[in-house]
């Protein structure tokens, strides 16, 4: 059965990457610059996002030092604030004066209730976040799809949801060992059920080195089990427009006001 994530959406989907940031031009750099006063993952970018008409928010989480799940993708600050601590080293309170002049950091929590209509696709970025997610998602689940580059890391959360009493499971995407070992059995025309199993999604870059991964293959093996296949990140529009024709489900993007325009 579809998932009620995927319900009543707009197909193709577009999902905004981080949330939406201000840019020149639909190739515009995106991120922290000192121009740029609405950084990534932040609740300016969600509502940005929002305005622009996304269904779908594409978003990160960590654990602070007070254990708190918030929005953020990379490890340490150094990228955005050029400082080399740990999210998990910053107390909440700390990293939020430091994002507040730059759209404002965001729990789970808070993104779930300031958004309530938005459906989130979350990347669980640590362990530390896995169980404390589940109290959050749980009246939430279906409007949350769990993803997380270790499938091990995506299953805890998932089950930290419904230990939760979540009334369902929230949708999930397959981790790194599983999306390569789809694309290896889908080559081979092998058998993708096991592969597949508990899967909504595939999300997937459409080249991973010199591999491509966005095969008529895998779209072929995904589809015959009811999985859907999103690229990241893809912020061409033509690029857009040319991987939905072959098939792709849905883009991650850096620039979903240009997604939505080249994809209606």
């Amino acid at each position: 059965m579809t998932h009620p994530y995927f319900l009543k959406a707009r197909h193709p989907r577009v999902l905004a990457h981080r949330g939406l940031l201000p840019a020149t031009g639909e190739n515009a750099p995106v991120g922290a610059s000192p121009s740029n006063a609405v950084w990534e993952n932040t609740a300016a970018a969600f509502a940005a996002a929002h305005a622009a008409g996304a269904e779908y928010i594409e978003t990160d989480c960590r654990v602070t030092a007070d254990g708190d799940v918030v929005l953020f993708h990379d490890e340490t600050l150094t990228r955005l604030l050029s400082d080399d601590r740990s999210v998990a080293q910053v107390r909440t309170g700390e990293l939020a004066e430091l994002l507040a002049p730059h759209g404002g950091l965001l729990t789970v929590g808070e993104m779930l209730e300031m958004f309530p209509e938005t459906r989130f696709n979350i990347d669980v970025k640590t362990d530390a976040a896995s169980t404390p997610l589940g109290a959050l998602i749980a009246p939430h689940a279906h409007r949350v799809l769990l993803t997380s580059f270790s499938d091990a890391r995506r299953r805890r959360a998932v089950d930290a949801v419904l230990a939760a009493g979540a009334e369902m499971r929230p949708a999930t995407s397959a981790g790194r060992a599983s999306m390569m070992k789809v694309r290896l059995l889908s080559a081979l025309r092998l058998p993708c059920a096991r592969a597949l199993r508990g899967m909504d999604a595939l999300q997937v870059p459409e080249r991973y080195g010199p591999i491509r991964v966005v095969t008529r293959s895998l779209l072929r093996a995904a589809h015959r089990h009811g999985v859907e296949v999103h690229v990241w990140t893809v912020n061409d529009s033509e690029d857009m427009r040319r991987l939905i024709g072959q098939g792709v489900d849905a883009v991650v993007t850096d620039r979903a006001d240009v997604a939505l325009r080249a994809l209606s």
